[in-house]
C-alpha cells in the first residue's frame, strides 16, 4: 500500500499552536494511569477522540487478574499467560506485568474503585485459561466502567492534567528523526499543532475493521496508523484476539457476554441444543479463548446455522442475576431472559495483540514517543491474550510509560519551539460514499481475516484492500470519518499482509491450510516500518525476528 505522510494538509507558519510537557493520545485507562504518573510540576495534555468514558477499558466486563489469594501464586499466573501465548510470549515481561500485578489493583483501590467482594474480602472470579481464581471485578460484569470512573476522578482532580475532549489526532508530528508532539483536530475548530516534549500512545484497539465486533465505534486502529505513518515499527499484526461469545442478534449491537459467564458454569450449545466444547478439549467451555473461537465456527459450519448458544439455565437463577446484572438487562431488551433462554452468541474482533513495538518502559522504535495498552505489542500476550490481563497491562505499562516519559521531559531542553513543517495539499480524486467503503471493508475482513483463514482468502483480501486503498489513500479528507476510514485501511493492510506471510497456526492465528505450529520456522515476530527518508510514495517492509533474536526498540 502507497502511505502518504500526512493526511491533511497544513503549514506550522499558519496554524494554532499549543505546548505540554507531556502529550497522552487516548483517554483510556493505559492513558489516564500514564497522565497520573507524570510528575506534577510537568504539564500534560490528554487528548480523546470522544469522551473519556468512551473507550475499550470502560466497556470491560471480565475484570483484573492479579495474585491476590494465598493459595494462588505468581508462577501459576505466568504460566497461565505462557501456555495461552502459545510460546511467543516474553518471558521478562510476563514475570514483570504478573509480579506487579497486585500492586497495581491495591493502587486502584487506593484510589477509590470499588471492586465486589465477599465477607469483606475481595471477590475473585475465574476465566478461561486461568488454573485459579484471580479475577476481581466490579459491579458484577461492570469492571471497567468503576474502574474508569476512579480513575477519571482522580485525573480531573490533578492540577497539572488537562483533558482535551471530542478531538481527533489526525498524525503525528515528526521531525529530524523525532516525535515533536501531534496535529490535532478538535470538534468544529481548525487543525491544531500540539507540540510537546514526549508523548505516550495509548489509542487502545482496531475491532471496528471487522463487522462483528465488541469494540465501541471509536477503536479504528488510528494508533497503530498513525505511528507507521511516522515511521514507527509495528510488530506481530496477524495476531487479533477474538472474543467467542458476542451477543448476535439482528438489529443488536454485537454486546459482548463475558468471559466469566463460562467461567461460572454457563455451557455453549449448538443450534440442536447439544453441549459441544468438551468434543474440541478437555477444558470445554474453559478453554482459550483462541480454542473456544475456533470451536464455534467449527460448529456452526457443521450445523450450518449463524451462531451458537449460551445456556445459563442450570445456574442459579438469583446468582446469575447478581454476578451479570448488565448482561441480563441487555438481553432483556431483546426478550430473553439470561436465566431461562439460550442466548444466541457468535466471535467478534475483541482485542488486538499486536501493535507498536515497545520496551519494557514503553519507548518505541521513535524518540520522544512512547506508547502503552492495546495498541502495543509488549511482549506479554504472545500470540493470544490471557483473559484479563489487559486491564493489567494498561496499568502497569501506563504507569511505566508515562514515569518515562516525566524524566525524559523533565531532562529535556526547557525551551519548546514550534517548528517549521508542512503538507502541501494535492489534489483531489473523485469523491465517494465514505460510509459504504468502509462496511465494504470490514465485510471483507470478516469473510477472509477472521477466525480461520488460509493463503486463497488473504491473498483476496490484500488485492481488495490495495483496490480500496489506491483512490481512499490519496485523498485529503476534511473529516473524522474520511481519516478514520484511511486508518481503518492501513491497519486492515498490515494485519492481512502479516496473517498471509505467517504460514502456521499459532494462538489466535489459525491458518486452515497451515494448521500446525511451526516452531522451527515460526517461533518469531514479524515487524513493519515505512522509511521515512524516502520520500512520498513510501511503502512499508515486512521482516522477521526470531524470538530470541528480537531487541527492544532503543
Amino acid at each position: 500500500m502507497i502511505t502518504p505522510r500526512y493526511l491533511l494538509p497544513f503549514d506550522s507558519r499558519r496554524a494554532i499552536h499549543r505546548f505540554t510537557d507531556v502529550l497522552i493520545i487516548g483517554g483510556g485507562l493505559a492513558g489516564l494511569r500514564a497522565a497520573n504518573a507524570v510528575e506534577p510540576n510537568l504539564s500534560v495534555l490528554v487528548v480523546t477522540k470522544d469522551h473519556l468514558r468512551e473507550s475499550n477499558s470502560n466497556y470491560a466486563q471480565g475484570g483484573i487478574a492479579g495474585v491476590l489469594d494465598p493459595e494462588d501464586c505468581f508462577d501459576h499466573h505466568i504460566r497461565d499467560t505462557l501456555v495461552a501465548g502459545a510460546n511467543l510470549c516474553d518471558r521478562d515481561v510476563v514475570e514483570r506485568v504478573i509480579r506487579e500485578g497486585p500492586l497495581r489493583i491495591e493502587e486502584l483501590i487506593r484510589w477509590g474503585t470499588q471492586f465486589d467482594t465477599t465477607a469483606g474480602e475481595l471477590a475473585l472470579g475465574r476465566e478461561g485459561g486461568h488454573s485459579h481464581e484471580r479475577i476481581v471485578h466490579a459491579m458484577g460484569d461492570a469492571t471497567g466502567r468503576e474502574v474508569m470512573r476512579a480513575v477519571i476522578d482522580r485525573s480531573r482532580e490533578a492540577s497539572n492534567i488537562d483533558i482535551w475532549e471530542n478531538a481527533f489526532t489526525v498524525d503525528l508530528l515528526t521531525l529530524e528523526g523525532r516525535c515533536r508532539g501531534a496535529v490535532i483536530v478538535g470538534h468544529n475548530a481548525p487543525p491544531t499543532m500540539v507540540w510537546a516534549k514526549e508523548t505516550i500512545l495509548c489509542t487502545g484497539g482496531v475491532g471496528q475493521v471487522f463487522r462483528e465486533s465488541t469494540n465501541p465505534a471509536v477503536a479504528t486502529g488510528d494508533g497503530t496508523s498513525i505511528a507507521y505513518r511516522a515511521g514507527v515499527e509495528l510488530r506481530d499484526m496477524e495476531f487479533i484476539q477474538f472474543h467467542p461469545t458476542v451477543l448476535y442478534i439482528a438489529g443488536s449491537s454485537r454486546s459482548l457476554i463475558t468471559e466469566a459467564v463460562r467461567g461460572e458454569g454457563a455451557h455453549l450449545l449448538d443450534s440442536h441444543g447439544d453441549r459441544f466444547m468438551p468434543n474440541y478439549d478437555d477444558r470445554a467451555e474453559l478453554a482459550p479463548r483462541d480454542i473456544v473461537s475456533q470451536s464455534i465456527v467449527s460448529q456452526m459450519a457443521e450445523t450450518s446455522h449463524p451462531c451458537v448458544y449460551l445456556s445459563l439455565a442450570h445456574l442459579d437463577p438469583k446468582l446469575v442475576l447478581s454476578r451479570f446484572p448488565g448482561i441480563a438487562e441487555t438481553c432483556k431488551q431483546f426478550g430473553l431472559d439470561v436465566t431461562t433462554d439460550r442466548i444466541p452468541v457468535r466471535p467478534g474482533a475483541h482485542y488486538m495483540i499486536g501493535g507498536v513495538s515497545v520496551d519494557s518502559q514503553g519507548r518505541t522504535s521513535l524518540p520522544g514517543l512512547w506508547a502503552a495498552g492495546e495498541s502495543t505489542s509488549s511482549g506479554l500476550h504472545g500470540a493470544n491474550r490471557l483473559a484479563s490481563n489487559s486491564l493489567l497491562e494498561g496499568l502497569v505499562y501506563g504507569a511505566h510509560a508515562g514515569e518515562a516519559a516525566s524524566r525524559a521531559a523533565a531532562e529535556g531542553p526547557h525551551k519548546m519551539i514550534a517548528y517549521r513543517i508542512q503538507q502541501t495539499a494535492r489534489e483531489q480524486t473523485q469523491s465517494f460514499d465514505i460510509a459504504d467503503v468502509r462496511v465494504s471493508l470490514k465485510s471483507l475482513m470478516g469473510r477472509l481475516v477472521g477466525v480461520q483463514r488460509d493463503a486463497e482468502g488473504l491473498a483476496q483480501a490484500n488485492e481488495q484492500i490495495r483496490s480500496l486503498s489506491a483512490y481512499v489513500m490519496s485523498h485529503q479528507f476534511d473529516s473524522v470519518e474520511g481519516w478514520e476510514l484511511q486508518n481503518l485501511l492501513l491497519t486492515a493492510s498490515a494485519m492481512t499482509s502479516a496473517a498471509l506471510a505467517r504460514r502456521e497456526s499459532r494462538g489466535v492465528h489459525f491458518r486452515s491450510d497451515y494448521p500446525e505450529v511451526d516452531n522451527e520456522n515460526w517461533r518469531c515476530h514479524q515487524t513493519q516500518q515505512i522509511d521515512v527518508d524516502g520520500g512520498y510514495p513510501r511503502k512499508g517492509e515486512l521482516i522477521t525476528r526470531p524470538t530470541s533474536d528480537h531487541v527492544a526498540p532503543k
